[in-house]
């Protein structure tokens, strides 16, 4: 089953960008991205919808619910 920071760290790759271009798309800093590839923090539920909406998937295919 693939978590959260694997399917951010896919997604964003897939797009090319680099983690402070993913920082400013959402109004975080690199290190921010950086925390949740790395697994040490978790997105709060409003950015997770953002980072849903921006990638066009669902919150339940970020945090691995559904593939």
């Amino acid at each position: 089953m693939i978590l959260f920071n694997g399917r951010i760290k896919e997604l964003r790759t897939e797009k090319k960008l680099s983690q402070s271009q993913f920082g400013e798309i959402l109004g975080v800093n690199q290190r921010t991205v950086s925390n949740w590839e790395k697994n040490i923090r978790q997105p709060d539920f409003e950015t997770l919808e953002k980072i849903a909406k921006y990638f066009g998937v669902t919150t339940d295919y970020l945090l691995g619910l559904e593939d």
